[in-house]
Order: structure tokens, then C-alpha cells, then sequence
């Protein structure tokens, strides 16, 4: 992939004008997907996909293109040229770009992230022995994906990983289910058993009778895949400079207004987890790590080099559409064996899910309970709730009602494959709120 990229990258810049600039981006993988279904295989196969995106700098505009890669270079290169040639027109006919951004040629990198990871052989012989006896429905997502950028500057960014992602359901006899995703780099067979252990084990309360609650205020702990949910809002109209500067950010209240989250939520951009690419699509590179907010602090903003010359900023490198690319919540001290304990009476959320804002500048959140939702009293699980909404602002569940930080963070992979396997994820811990607002 890295040597198809490199040299298709020549051919393309060989086609350039003076006064012409352009940078491209490589997305590929080489993958195995699984399907299954009442922990029978219903589906398998392989795909090896790449695309190629570009970005053309001419006559003060900035024009974009992509296309398949065939695996035929003849084919590509022509494909090549039919999009240089589009964008070269559009060029003249498009308003002037008040915000470019001109890439430069400071450096290259490469990095290649080794695993011990599932092997496509064996990944059946490895999953279905322990999901026998149990109606369980899943998607394996497993092998490489690359990333590449290079400019016609002659700048060469390539970064290539290994993962694995099971993304899977247990379906309980009332048709009542508990989600789980267990994911990584290094496939342990002994983690695998254990994380679907304690699905199973919430399957088997899933069966006790189901708890109608009213609505009202709830002290709630919830489970990292909950808290990722909430994290994920950040990178919509949140964290992001732009959204800040237009007033549509639910963080103007911390810019503006100095307001503070709890001093136990500290969350950062942390790129030394080896997830993701350093590099953006522009070919810039982003520090090792970049802290977000500290002990409830407001530190910084995500800020694209284009954000950067519109509002004046210094551009930390952040993607265009300054986004998480690979958050790290600090854990806390609270452990996973003492959580019902400290519940005593109220909210056990393993999952939540169809979240938006509800209250944009008050960082209110809306979204449903969902999976393996229990209800606790006596500092023991009663049994599921029905499916609530709640309505709440992360100023409350992320700051004065935060009464603990669980110790032990885990990875939740970003598990879309439209268009290709995503990479990266979210890596936290579970939090225990004082006061949570379900309202209907």
C-alpha cells in the first residue's frame, strides 16, 4: 500500500502546472469482516480497498477530488488526470478562497504500529467457542488500515496499524439486549472470554422483571461505553475553535464565562496511544499530546490552520473539522468492584444512545437509555429499566454532580465502515454522578 501510494503520488504531481499545489491523502485497508447471527457464521469475506483524496491550491481557490483506487495503474493514472483536470477548471470558475491553507514541505514521517493481532484464520476458531449457548449477534471488523499524505512540496507522511473490533448484541429470551464491543490491537484470548463473561452475566439480569421509574433526578453511574457517548458530542459544535468563535459551542460558557467542570475530569487529545495518525489531511502534524481541559479547566480549543487565519488563532493542527481524533479521559480512583456500593440507590447505565442537543450554550444533552440499563437499590441490581430519556447538561454529570472517576479506562473503538473502517476510538473510564435527569 505504502509503495502504491508513493508512486502514484509522483506520476499525479508530474502532471502539475506552475503556480499549482496539491496535496493528497491515502486511505486504505485490508480487512476480514464477520457477520453473525444466533452465534452462527452468516457471512464472511475480505476486502482490500484504498482511495485517494485530493486537494488542488490554484489561482487563490481550493478545489477537492477522490477516487477509487483499481489496483490497474494505468487505470488510476488516467482517473488521476480526469480529476486534475476538473479541478483545474473549477479553479477559474469558483470564488477566491479568503482562508487558504498553502502546504509546506517541513518534514515526512512514517510509523508503523506491529501487533499481536487476531489472525484472519483463526478469528472464527477464536470467537464462537464462547458465545455457544447464547443467542448472540455481532460484526468482527479485523486487519490493517493505512493512512497516507504527501504534497507536491514533496512532504511524505504513512502511518499503518493493526485492529480488531467485535461490535456484538446478547439477546435475552424477552427480546431485551446487552451491548458490547470489545476491541484492541493485540488479540488476548483470555480478555475475549472474560469482557463476554460479564456480558453474559448481564444477560442473565436482563431476564428479571423490569423496573418502571418515574421521571426525576437519579444518582447514576455509567459504564465507559456511556460515557464515550457523551465524549463524542465534544466534537460536534463543542470543542472545536470555530463553533466557539460562532457562538454555537455548548464550551463558550468555559471561554467566556469561566466556568469550570469538576476537577476530576481532565480529558486530552492523546496521540501517544498510537490509534491514529499524527498527521491531518493537510499534511500538518499535531503534538504528541494536547490537553483539552485539566482538573475541569478549560486549556484548549481545537484549532484548524483555516480557523486559525479566519479568527486569528494559533492553529494546533486540529483535522478541518476539528474534531476528537483521539481523546484520553484520565481515570479516576473509583473501583469497579466498590461501584454497586457506592450507587446504594439508583442508575446503572452500561449504554445510552440517539444523543443531540437539547440546550446547545448550557451543554445540554438529550438522548435514551438503551442496553443493560438497571436499576439498583440496596446496593444491589433490581432488575432492567424500560427505555427513559434523558436530558441533562455535561456541566452537571461532568461537574458539580461528578462524585467519582472509575480507575480503569477502556477503549471504545469508532466502529463505522462507511466508506472504509475507521480508525481510532475513545479510551475512559466510567463516571458516578450525584444527580441525573431522566424526563420521560
Amino acid at each position: 500500500m505504502e509503495i502504491k501510494f508513493k508512486n502514484i503520488s509522483e506520476v499525479i504531481y508530474s502532471h502539475l502546472k506552475k503556480d499549482e499545489l496539491l496535496t493528497l491523502s491515502f486511505t486504505g485497508e485490508e480487512s476480514q469482516f464477520i457477520r453473525l447471527n444466533n452465534a452462527k457464521i452468516r457471512q464472511t469475506g475480505l476486502v482490500h480497498d484504498a482511495d485517494i483524496h485530493m486537494k488542488m491550491i490554484a489561482n487563490g481557490r481550493t478545489c477537492t477530488g477522490s477516487f477509487t483506487l483499481s489496483g490497474n495503474d494505468d487505470m488510476d493514472t488516467k482517473r488521476a488526470g480526469v480529476e486534475i483536470e476538473r479541478m483545474r477548471l473549477e479553479s477559474t470558475q469558483i470564488l477566491e478562497d479568503p482562508y487558504l491553507i498553502i502546504p509546506e514541505g517541513s518534514g515526512s514521517s512514517r510509523e508503523i504500529k506491529n501487533s499481536n493481532g487476531l489472525n484472519f484464520k483463526d478469528a472464527v476458531d477464536a470467537i464462537l467457542p464462547a458465545v455457544q449457548g447464547v443467542d448472540f449477534v455481532g460484526i468482527l471488523s479485523n486487519g490493517k488500515m493505512y493512512r497516507g499524505n504527501s504534497n507536491s512540496l514533496g512532504q511524505e507522511h504513512w502511518f499503518e496499524t493493526e485492529s480488531f473490533s467485535l461490535d456484538y448484541s446478547l439477546v435475552a429470551t424477552n427480546h431485551q439486549m446487552v451491548k458490547g464491543t470489545f476491541a484492541g490491537t493485540d488479540w488476548d484470548q483470555n480478555e475475549y472470554e472474560g469482557y463476554l463473561k460479564q456480558s453474559k452475566k448481564k444477560l442473565e439480569l436482563m431476564e428479571l422483571s423490569p423496573v418502571k421509574l418515574e421521571t426525576g433526578n437519579y444518582k447514576t453511574w455509567f459504564e465507559p461505553a456511556a460515557v464515550s457517548d457523551f465524549l463524542s458530542m465534544f466534537s460536534w459544535n463543542g470543542i472545536s475553535e470555530a463553533s466557539i468563535q460562532q457562538g454555537c459551542s455548548g464550551f463558550g460558557k468555559m471561554r467566556n464565562e469561566n466556568v469550570r467542570l469538576s476537577s476530576k475530569f481532565s480529558i486530552s487529545e492523546d496521540f501517544s496511544l498510537g490509534l491514529v495518525p499524527k498527521f491531518n489531511s493537510d499534511g500538518e502534524v499535531s503534538a504528541e499530546e494536547l490537553k483539552i481541559i485539566s482538573s475541569g479547566e478549560l486549556k484548549n480549543t481545537l484549532i484548524s490552520s483555516r480557523t486559525a487565519n479566519e479568527y486569528n488563532r494559533t492553529s494546533n493542527f486540529a483535522e478541518s473539522g476539528e474534531y476528537l481524533r483521539s481523546p484520553f479521559m484520565e481515570p479516576g480512583s473509583l473501583d469497579q468492584s466498590d461501584v454497586l456500593k457506592q450507587i446504594d440507590k439508583g442508575l446503572y447505565l452500561s449504554n445510552i444512545h440517539y444523543l443531540n442537543w437539547s440546550d446547545n450554550p448550557n451543554g445540554r444533552i438529550t438522548g435514551l437509555t438503551r442496553y443493560a440499563c438497571f436499576w439498583v437499590e440496596n446496593s444491589e441490581i433490581v432488575g432492567p429499566i424500560n427505555t427513559m430519556r434523558f436530558d441533562d447538561s455535561f456541566y452537571n454529570y461532568f461537574g458539580d454532580n461528578l462524585l467519582a472517576v472509575g480507575n480503569k479506562t477502556e477503549f471504545i473503538p469508532n466502529t463505522s465502515t462507511y466508506g472504509n473502517r475507521e480508525i481510532g476510538g475513545t479510551t475512559c473510564p466510567g463516571i458516578l454522578a450525584d444527580s441525573f435527569a431522566l424526563t420521560l
